[in-house]
């Protein structure tokens, strides 16, 4: 697993992907603290790595990256871990379109295109 503080390429998420999944990288954001995990084969280990690292849980959200997409399909909302009833989220998707926007936000800021 790899936190990405920085930013990360598409050319390494595209060798994450030759090595596990095939076409997709699972990660994991953390939208308070503006930074994710990639390359693991659960999002829960994913999320397990940063709530050890402080983070609050209501901040993490599972994510699926398609590195050789564009546009919407390169981010796939769908985790186990997003099932949060507590937070108003009953699904395996990202519901909040706020929350949403701010993941985009996020990878976009982190991609390195």
């Amino acid at each position: 697993m790899k936190i990405v503080r920085d930013k990360i390429t598409l050319i390494e998420l595209n060798e994450l992907a030759g090595k596990s999944f095939g076409q997709l990288v699972k990660a994991v954001v953390d939208i308070e603290k503006e930074i994710m995990v990639v390359d693991a084969e659960l999002h829960a280990d994913q999320e397990a790595l940063l709530l050890e690292e402080g983070s609050e849980q209501s901040n993490l959200w599972g994510i699926n990256l398609y590195p050789q997409e564009e546009g919407e399909r390169f981010i796939e909302f769908d985790s186990m871990i997003n099932l949060r009833p507590s937070q108003g989220n009953r699904s395996r998707g990202v519901e909040d379109p706020e929350i949403r926007r701010s993941i985009i936000s996020l990878v976009n800021k982190l991609v390195e295109k």
